[in-house]
Formats: C-alpha cells, structure tokens, sequence
C-alpha cells in the first residue's frame, strides 16, 4: 500500500458532455438517484479517505455543482478548480494543487465504477516503479486498420484498450505538464511519454466503463439497479 501522504486524484469534469443527452453535462446526470460525480469521488474515498481530491469542473457550473452538493446533503471533501478549454488545461489546472512529492491519478469523472482493485494497482505500481500507470482492458471485437478509403485487417491482440486512472510521481507530471499543447495528446500518459517518462501497463476492468451516450447512462442504471455496484 502507498503511503497516504503520496495519495492524490485529479477527477476531470471540465468537458460539456452532452452527447449523453439530457439539459445537463453528463457528470451530474444521476445514477441510480446520485449524480455520477459524486459516485466517481466516493469510489476514491472508499478506497482512502484521506486522499487528496480535486475537481476540475466548467466554471459555470461551479454553483450548480455546490446546489447539488446541499441538495444530496454531500459532504466528502474535494477541492473544485476551474476547467480549461481543452482536457490538457483542465488536468493542468489541477495538476495546480497538487504537491510534487505525491502519487497522483487523473481520473474520468464518466468512469464512477472504477473499483478499489484497480485504484490500489495503479498507485502501488506507478509508487514502486517511479513510472506512469495506466490500466487497459483486452480488445474482443475484430478491428480492422484504415489507409484512406483502404483497409486490413490487423491483430487484436496487440491492441490494449486504456482506462483510467492513469498514475504518475506528480513532479514528474508536472514537469511534463509545462509543454504546449498538441492535438496528439489524447490523455496523460501521451503527455507523460512525450516528456520521456515510462509507461506501465497494469490490468483493468470491464465494469470500469466509460459514460459517454444515452445508451452508457441506461447501462449504468441497469449496473445499479442489479446491485453490481
């Protein structure tokens, strides 16, 4: 087990996400009664609750989010930052309040089902290793490879799905941090890789789903309504 002085999370909710539909982004859309965020922070403050939580919301909603909060009556600490207008910003943004001697996550506030298994693997092996951390899931489906308007087929099991958390020594995210933007910076361990920091790959899960469509949130009710979670 890391030690709880080295344990942080950034939860990125800076981004609209309307494509699940709804009036609302899609991190405050309820799952199972509760807005997703707030399981998304409850699954890292099961897993320690003295770790240290940051939130990068739309600064919009910063008094929606605080409603919210009075309404359900949630009181778990975080700490909320402003969005950015690209990913990159928002991670940066909390990046901000985060010590450099820590072990920090960047989590997908749509990913509220990351279990403790996962959390505990990340930070243990991105701790041990002074490396970053990501965990990936085997592709099942057939895929197939595009060069322009041609196609092949191409080997599935050398495709790794990523999820998150993706775990890093802060300072050396930090660091990484301080370049310019660029399109090809998907996630953070893009960022990290492009500043020469090695990447670990640890084993996810498939209950660790994205919420991204109607069809996600509906799923995700169904995960609730089942006593999955």
């Amino acid at each position: 087990m890391v030690p709880e002085q080295h344990f942080s999370v950034v939860i990125v909710a800076g981004g609209k996400g309307l494509r699940a539909g709804g009036e609302i982004p899609k991190q405050f859309q309820p799952i199972g009664g509760k807005p997703m965020l707030m399981r998304t922070i409850e699954a890292f403050y099961d897993f320690d609750y003295r770790m240290r939580i940051v939130v990068v919301l739309p600064e919009e909603f910063h008094n929606f989010w605080s409603e919210l909060c009075r309404r359900h009556n949630f009181q778990l600490p975080h700490t909320v930052v402003y969005g950015g207008e690209t990913r990159f910003r928002s991670v940066k943004n909390g990046l901000a309040e985060i010590s450099e001697d820590e072990i920090v996550g960047i989590h997908d506030a749509a990913r509220p089902f990351v279990t403790k298994e996962v959390i505990e693997r990340c930070y243990r092996e991105a701790f041990d290793f002074r490396c970053g951390v990501i965990p990936v899931i085997e592709e099942k489906n057939s895929v197939r490879l595009m060069h322009g308007y041609e196609n092949k087929t191409f080997d599935r099991a050398r495709i790794r799905i990523v999820q998150t958390p993706q775990v890093f020594p802060a300072d050396l995210l930090k660091n990484a941090y301080e370049i310019p933007y660029r399109e090809e910076f998907t996630d953070d361990a893009s960022v990290a890789e492009d500043n020469g920091m090695q990447i670990k790959l640890v084993q996810g899960d498939e209950r660790n789903i994205k919420i991204t469509t109607p069809f996600d949130l509906e799923f995700a009710e169904f995960l609730i309504r089942k006593n999955t979670f």
